[in-house]
């Protein structure tokens, strides 16, 4: 069993920054590769980044790329999400994930434990 608990989100305005923070309990952090997702009202919960277990590599939605950036501290079981340029679109809430292996980290299916999820708003 994992437990996972976000923090950090809350309202911006556009072009602000936010950091999220993820810290896991449980089983051994180093093993589980990490994912964030978001949904906003009304839609599907949809990929935003992702970081394996071995943390050497990183993926991004494609509506991120440049903006956030993913980061595993595996001696303090957490993993982060910076949000730089934040945009009106990007209000969500955004919620942590776990699985493991390291491939499709980018699908839904992947994951086997996930948080409760922390709300970010972005205002115009």
């Amino acid at each position: 069993q994992v437990h996972l608990v976000e923090s950090g989100g809350g309202m911006v305005q556009a072009g602000g920054s936010l950091r999220l923070s993820c810290v896991a309990s449980g089983n051994i952090f180093s093993d589980y590769s990490m994912g964030w997702f978001r949904q906003a009202p009304g839609t599907a919960r949809e990929f935003v980044a992702a970081i394996p277990y071995h943390g050497a590599t990183t993926d991004y939605a494609d509506s991120v790329k440049g903006r956030f950036t993913i980061s595993r501290d595996n001696a303090k079981n957490t993993v982060d999400l910076q949000m730089n340029s934040l945009k009106v679109e990007d209000t969500a809430v955004y919620y942590c994930a776990a699985g493991r292996g390291s491939f499709y980290l980018n699908t839904l299916t992947f994951y086997d434990y996930w948080g409760q999820g922390t709300q970010v708003s972005v205002s115009s």
